[in-house]
């Protein structure tokens, strides 16, 4: 291969292939090589979370593209494959062999890794985290053969496991620091919503509780003890705390990096020639006037096309409204819009929030900031034109389900 010839991918998940997928619908014809640390092919995610750990979903179907996709569009899928470094300068990068690619473009799509729980008994045998499909495996398993698991964490990870776990018949305590779960996500009047439903199916939930130790016999967990004294048995514990973007290539090579490696709108790093995108991005929203990093297939699954136009020299800004779903249970949510915990100062329902089918929207000043919608469909494509305006609301007309979303966005256009 050519010194600095090649585009260069790193990291081979949804949205390094989707990366690898766009810049040849885009034209791209020279040589393409797409790294991966893992041995699987390219896959989502979402799906190790929900249907494929639940066993609605084969393993065939979280794949982005069949095997034979790789060599027939040219790409050197190069999978089990450790980058050790980045060198912007001389245009290269040097794998765990010690060999060496040139690029003439590099993408990091390296993405993230889960939080590991600093506290005695972590590295037990029996203690999960859930990034990778053999972490679903594995969970999926341990669901066969236990009756009861602790799950630490009340966020998406920790909400769709205990889900799945209790699907399978298994007792479940879910142990969380804050008050509610997903509470700096959803804010207290929305959470609650989260909380109810798993209680109603079962859930042991414990809020404002600390984790000081896993506790185990025979080198394998058998329970989580708390600050307070209490043990709580299990047969297996699932760890979701948060994952922290793999930064460590791009920060060793003197990348901008913040909560994530900094990009502008066009997903361009600090370093010529090098772009980001997907969860390791820090990337520069237009819409929203800031940098902010989405941990969500959608940017994942979105990012890659502007990233491959702009490292073919074209137009390209990405400017989509921040996007994800969630299924647990009988409960299915679609929410888009970005807010921060306190940034807002109005929470308006529409529908009927105790059977769980209604429409959520966060106000600032009368503007919606963003929509989730619960057990109610196809209107997606309105909430997230009305956070786009960016214009006032009136709060009655939006919680009444007799008027269409679509009106209040007229609404809002006329008043701009």
């Amino acid at each position: 291969m050519a010194a600095n010839s090649a585009y260069v991918i790193i990291g081979a998940g949804l949205a390094g292939a989707k990366a690898a997928q766009a810049l040849r619908e885009e034209g791209f014809d020279g040589p393409l090589v797409l790294i991966g640390e893992e041995n699987e092919r390219p896959y989502e995610r979402p799906p190790l979370s929900k249907g494929y750990l639940l066993g609605k979903h084969p393993r065939e179907q979280i794949y982005v593209h069949p095997p034979q996709w790789y060599a027939e569009h040219d790409v050197d899928l190069r999978l089990g494959t450790a980058v050790t470094t980045v060198d912007p300068a001389a245009h290269e990068v040097t794998l765990a062999d010690d060999s060496r690619i040139g690029y003439a473009k590099l993408l990091l799509t390296t993405g993230s890794s889960p939080w590991r729980l600093p506290v005695s008994g972590a590295d037990l045998a029996g203690v999960l985290y859930l990034r990778r499909v053999e972490d679903s495996d594995r969970i999926k398993a341990a669901f066969q053969s236990a009756s009861r698991v602790v799950v630490i964490g009340a966020g998406w990870i920790g909400m769709e496991t205990a889900a799945a776990a209790r699907a399978a018949g298994v007792e479940v305590t879910v142990l969380e620091r804050a008050e509610l779960p997903l509470l700096r996500v959803l804010g207290r009047e929305v959470a609650q919503v989260f909380a109810d439903l798993h209680r109603d199916h079962g859930v042991d939930l414990r809020f404002g509780v600390q984790v000081t130790d896993i506790t185990g016999h025979d080198g394998t967990a058998d329970g989580v003890r708390l600050s307070d004294g209490t043990r709580i048995e299990a047969d297996a514990v699932i760890v979701g705390v948060g994952i922290v973007p793999n930064t460590g290539l791009a920060q060793a090579a003197g990348l901008d990096v913040g909560n994530g490696i900094v990009t502008d709108e066009q997903l361009r790093t600090s370093a010529p020639d090098i772009h980001a995108a997907g969860d390791v991005a820090d990337a520069f929203h237009p819409l929203l006037h800031r940098h902010i990093r989405v941990e969500h297939w959608a940017n994942a699954l979105h990012q890659p096309q502007v990233a491959a136009r702009a490292m073919l020299g074209r137009s390209a800004v990405y400017d989509r409204v921040p996007y994800f779903f969630t299924d647990q249970y009988d409960l299915g949510m679609e929410y888009a819009g970005y807010v921060e915990p306190s940034g807002y100062d109005q929470v308006v329902f529409r529908g009927d929030v105790p059977t769980r089918e209604f429409v959520a929207f966060w106000l600032a000043r009368g503007r919606v900031l963003a929509g989730m919608n619960v057990n109610v469909w196809d209107v997606t494509e309105p909430i997230q034109a009305l956070v786009r305006s960016g214009e006032p609301v009136d709060a009655s007309r939006l919680a009444d389900p007799q008027v269409p979303i679509e009106s209040l966005l007229k609404n809002a256009e006329r008043q701009g």
